[in-house]
């Protein structure tokens, strides 16, 4: 496969933060919502900017509930965040191959620095892209184009690699390969129906690809 640049997504793709984003939402709804939501219905809410899905919850109290949110997130951040299993060690070897890695993510800058200095990925990758850095959101392309530019990447020589439809979206609409992990807590088959290049049962995965 004729690859040199890999994106990856953050949240559900390199690191796991599902339970602390189920539990902040569960907490900004059930205190300040209208109502309180399911665990179900908080799924659809990870992956598509905050602001969004706090526009679904309350559009006249977006402001206070990403406030919120935001409070509670930041200060339980450091009990539930980890890096999924054999990510560390793949971008390690990805490095050492030569690889250009970027992250493009629909996180803010802060938390997006607190997890990676909490895994252990701080400075492994070369550009990351948040949602402080971009009009448009994924599945929109200009993340990706961005991240591209600053890399000085083809698209037909990226992949994108992500836990969430936006994720495979937004590489689709950039023009680059892409790649799904089966280990999204969304179910793999979201994923399947969308028909990413490749389907990633353990981020080593990627290294045999590549190899291949």
């Amino acid at each position: 496969m004729n690859v040199n640049t890999i994106l990856f997504d953050l949240d559900g793709t390199l690191i796991d933060t599902n339970e602390l984003i189920i539990e902040s939402f569960m907490h900004t709804t059930k205190e300040y919502g209208r109502r309180p939501y399911s665990r179900n219905e908080i799924l659809t809410f990870i992956g598509p900017p905050l602001r969004d899905s706090m526009e679904k919850i309350d559009p006249e109290k977006v402001e206070e509930l990403v406030n919120v949110y935001r409070e509670h997130n930041i200060s339980h951040h450091d009990d539930f965040v980890e890096a999924y299993p054999g990510v560390v060690e793949t971008i390690q070897a990805l490095r050492e191959k030569g690889y250009r890695l970027g992250i493009v993510t629909t996180k803010m800058r802060q938390t997006v620095n607190m997890g990676l200095e909490l895994t252990g990925l701080n400075g492994m990758f070369e550009v990351v892209v948040t949602l402080d850095d971009v009009v448009n959101a994924k599945p929109h392309p200009e993340p990706i184009e961005q991240a591209m530019a600053a890399l000085n990447a083809e698209a037909a020589e990226t992949l994108m690699v992500g836990d969430n439809t936006h994720d495979i979206l937004a590489g689709k609409n950039a023009g680059t390969k892409t790649a799904g992990v089966a280990w999204t807590i969304k179910g793999r088959e979201i994923l399947d129906e969308l028909n990413p290049d490749y389907m990633l049962l353990e981020m080593q995965d990627l290294l045999d690809i590549l190899g291949g």
